[in-house]
């Protein structure tokens, strides 16, 4: 027995996911496709797109966020786990990238379910508070530019209901957080935001290291 979380070899973690993935075809021919892409690094893992599934589930969410879309396979997870006339406002700057969610949100019948807005998701997040949607959200998920990562968590923050839930992806970075030779901008924002949500006493959190690491933060009553 392991008194820490083990790490996955190649053999376990298939076995992971023969014995857990339940992949919708849609699903999985999305993530095919995006494995081709160049910026394919940028997806999420499918069982980590499963598990998110499973907290919106969990939640009973009918309304959540998402900050950074990429082709769509982290929106179109939560989509398929929301009930009829549950809605996601999804935020991102890229027409290419997203015209591939566009198509695979379209053929799995869950484009009802997403408002996709093409502009600077703290535009977006700004105009979500303006208009008087503080606290009507259950569930967010940030995965975009790392160094606005605090700024995207503040205004989730506020837009989340109490007992509502954000999560956020890319925590652990490929293990370059914990290397104090690595010092770019995105590893010191991830760095500094990880230590800076560690204190936050608005919320109860706990870093699960699924995939890149993700942080769960549940918005305290």
């Amino acid at each position: 027995m392991s008194k820490k979380t083990l790490d996955l070899d190649e053999r376990l973690y298939n076995y992971l996911l023969s014995t857990s993935l339940r992949e919708p075809d849609v699903l999985r021919r999305l993530r095919e496709e995006t494995a081709r892409h160049p910026y394919a690094t940028m997806q999420i893992s499918p069982e980590q797109g499963q598990f998110m599934a499973l907290l919106v589930q969990l939640l009973g969410a009918t309304k959540t966020l998402e900050i950074g879309v990429f082709t769509g396979y982290s929106s179109l997870c939560v989509a398929l786990a929301l009930p009829p006339g549950g809605k996601i406002t999804a935020c991102d700057v890229s027409e290419e990238f997203t015209s591939i969610a566009r198509r695979y949100w379209q053929e799995a019948g869950v484009t009802d379910k997403i408002e996709l807005r093409l502009a600077p998701a703290l535009e977006t997040l700004d105009q979500l508070l303006a208009d008087g949607q503080a606290e009507t959200f259950d569930f967010a998920f940030i995965d975009a530019d790392k160094e606005n990562y605090q700024g995207y968590y503040e205004r989730s923050l506020q837009l989340i209901r109490p007992g509502g839930l954000v999560a956020i992806d890319n925590v652990l970075w490929g293990g370059r957080v914990a290397d104090p030779k690595v010092q770019d901008n995105s590893t010191l924002a991830i760095r500094a935001f990880n230590e800076k949500l560690h204190y936050d006493e608005q919320v109860s959190i706990s870093l699960v290291p699924i995939a890149d690491g993700l942080t769960l933060a549940l918005k305290r009553h």
